[in-house]
């Protein structure tokens, strides 16, 4: 395997679609920072919906994440709202704005039409990038963000019923979807 030429092709590809990203953003008057905020919020669960999980997720400074979700919030993008429970957490929920601007600007029109171009469906790309991802975050002990169904503490209770081992609380079908800062994957064998 071409080690270098594996970085340098998945280097190029991160810079198109930033590329891309940011042509997209910029419609809205947004950084490709802001559409990888609003991305993360459409796809994790509400235990990792929090300025914490962000942080942790995007791999940026909390004050950097502070004036993202400002910008956002004014925009009207997003908005907060305190826990229940604990009053110390804060949730980070889209607004019906904020879908819309995700379903228009993400994926990148270019990167559709070229995985269009792809022979078959993509799900060996897709298998192996997602072992990389797996690889590279083992290597640096940083969480998964996986989706609930794929994890070792998910529990399946019967047709259409689930619920989380960590929190004991019931997990949706749509909660089974979503990405987890909790995730932790199914040891291979189990």
């Amino acid at each position: 395997m071409a080690v270098d030429r594996l970085y340098a092709l998945l280097e190029r590809l991160g810079n198109l679609l930033r590329t891309e990203e940011r042509a997209a953003g910029l419609r809205h008057g947004l950084q490709p920072v802001h559409l990888q905020a609003l991305r993360y919020l459409q796809s994790c669960n509400r235990y990792s919906n929090t300025p914490a999980a962000l942080t942790e997720y995007l791999g940026l400074t909390k004050g950097t994440v502070s004036q993202t979700l400002l910008l956002l919030e004014e925009k009207g993008l997003l908005r907060k709202q305190p826990d229940t429970e604990d009053r110390r957490v804060v949730h980070l929920l889209l607004t019906e704005d904020g879908r819309a601007v995700l379903k228009e600007a993400l994926p990148p029109e270019l990167f559709k039409r070229a995985l269009s171009g792809l022979p078959g469906e993509g799900e060996v790309l897709e298998a192996t990038l997602t072992g990389l991802l797996r690889a590279l975050q083992t290597a640096n002990a940083q969480r998964s963000f996986g989706a609930c169904g794929t994890c070792k503490h998910f529990q399946r209770e019967g047709p259409g019923r689930f619920r989380c081992g960590i929190t004991k609380e019931p997990l949706s079908r749509e909660d089974s979807q979503l990405l987890c800062r909790e995730h932790e994957a199914v040891p291979p064998g189990a």
